[in-house]
């Protein structure tokens, strides 16, 4: 029997690797050290940030409370670790296993945490001059499960 908290919490994780791949995917070589203002964030730190915040929601979703800032990587070793981050607490969520704390609680904290970032890596990109393009969201083909790099193609950009 399935768990309707989880499977919302799988497709919002399928949602994030759609979103993130649209804006992280070709990216230009310099994006990843893109800086808006000296006190902002590079694309490079969110996403190390984004990984950051799936390792934790595993842990939390295995009883744990482990942290960790990681340096970032160079921008592809940052959007493999995204999807590897994104599909080990995918499979967490799809196990049998009881969860350490609630659904609510992980999607309050780093999986709502991580919704924010991808938007602002795809406001980044727009920034850096190198936009992607909008697309109506509803109509995407966006499955629980699928969270790695290779995602549906867009039904309707614009």
């Amino acid at each position: 029997m399935t768990d309707p908290k989880r499977d919302m919490l799988r497709h919002t994780l399928a949602t994030l690797a759609y979103r993130g791949r649209k804006a992280i995917a070709d990216a230009p070589e310099s994006f990843a050290m893109f800086r808006v203002v000296e006190s902002a964030r590079t694309p490079a730190e969110i996403l190390a940030h984004v990984g950051d915040l799936f390792d934790w929601a595993l842990s939390l979703a295995r009883g744990e409370h482990a942290w960790h800032d990681s340096t970032p990587q160079p921008w592809r070793q940052e959007a493999a670790r995204f999807f590897e981050t994104l599909g080990a607490f995918d499979t967490c969520l799809a196990s049998d296993r009881p969860l350490g704390t609630s659904p609510e609680q992980l999607f309050q904290g780093p999986v709502a945490d991580a919704l924010t970032h991808i938007g602002q890596i795809a406001l980044l990109r727009r920034l850096a001059g190198a936009p992607i393009r909008g697309e109506n969201y509803f109509a995407a083909d966006i499955v629980a499960g699928r969270v790695g790099p290779d995602q549906a193609m867009p039904r309707r950009e614009f």
